[in-house]
């Protein structure tokens, strides 16, 4: 039997990645931001018709694991995926529930 090489740093940071998408006002924040979208907090809740503060706490979630890339533009700050190979992960999921 082969020995298998788990590196489990990789996979906690895979797990916590994983656990910071899991909420349906987060994934629909990678939904507004696939194909290389970049939107401001406003442009956000005002989409998602959520308040500015849980757009806010959700946005801080998703940079903080590393999914999300902000940038300061006058006094907004825009947001946009890191990797948009997230949105395929999330599409293949869908899949699933077909």
């Amino acid at each position: 039997m082969g020995e298998i090489d788990l590196n489990i740093a990789k996979l906690e940071l895979a797990a916590s990645k994983l656990r910071a998408i899991s909420h349906p006002l987060r994934i629909a924040v990678i939904d507004l931001l696939a194909n290389g979208n970049k939107m401001s907090v406003t442009e956000i809740y005002q989409t998602l018709d959520i308040e500015q503060a849980t757009a806010s706490h959700h946005l801080n979630i998703l940079k903080n694991k590393g999914i999300l890339n902000s940038k300061r533009e006058g006094k907004k700050i825009y947001y946009s995926l890191r990797n948009l190979t997230l949105t395929d992960i999330i599409e293949c999921v869908n899949k699933c529930n077909d």
